[in-house]
């Protein structure tokens, strides 16, 4: 395997940009499987997800998704459970579009899914950590490459780009009933070495009412 390089992470970056958008598409049936923000948690189905666990107290287990209302309120009264894909229906293990991610459903008070977040897995081994940021692209194409309202930030005196390149995005994104917002970050802080930097995407799918 060719050992990573700065470069290599420009290329990939470059060839992301340069290739041709999607262009404009209709709105997913669902965003994540067989989920879709603003459905009864009632629907959500306990085959294919494992290791549901509640968010804000990760030592809390719960047995299905029927017992989310045992895990902590916010001031929204929002419940947050994290989950995983079962590995014996999904052999790649809990990925989306070929990224390790960290999943998060968020429920309202009146058992809906208010909420996915999907994050980016830190802990993933480094050539493919190093592709992280790639994911927020994907998400774009997905659900259409027009309509997109992007903001950049510039490094700060705490912030290196990593290869020449810097990427601080928050792209945002209204459908029918939702609203997207995909976060990514490309850069090194200066006491990190050559195979350390932050390299991730966030992406948050909530309810809209119109």
């Amino acid at each position: 395997m060719k050992p990573f390089t700065c470069a290599a992470i420009f290329a990939t970056l470059l060839l992301s940009v340069v290739m041709p958008a999607a262009s404009a598409q209709a709105v997913p049936s669902y965003d994540l499987r067989d989920i879709t923000v603003g459905m009864p948690v009632g629907d959500l189905p306990n085959d294919g997800y494992v290791n549901l666990v509640c968010a804000g107290d990760p030592d809390r287990k719960l047995d299905a998704w029927s017992s989310w209302r045992n895990c902590p309120a916010d001031d929204q009264t929002r419940r947050a459970v994290r989950f995983e894909f079962d590995p014996e229906t999904s052999q790649d293990g809990t990925k989306v579009a070929g990224h390790p991610v960290l999943l998060t459903a968020v429920i309202d008070d009146k058992g809906k899914v208010s909420g996915l977040t999907i994050e980016t897995d830190p802990k993933a081994r480094l050539y493919i950590r190093k592709k992280a940021f790639l994911l927020g692209n994907q998400v774009k194409s997905r659900y259409g490459a027009d309509g997109w309202d992007c903001k950049e930030q510039q490094p700060t005196a705490s912030e290196q780009p990593v290869g020449g390149v810097f990427l601080r995005e928050v792209c945002k994104k209204s459908v029918p009933g939702r609203m997207l917002t995909v976060e990514r970050e490309l850069f090194r802080k200066p006491d990190q070495d050559a195979k350390s930097f932050v390299d991730q995407t966030r992406i948050q799918i909530t309810t809209q009412t119109n």
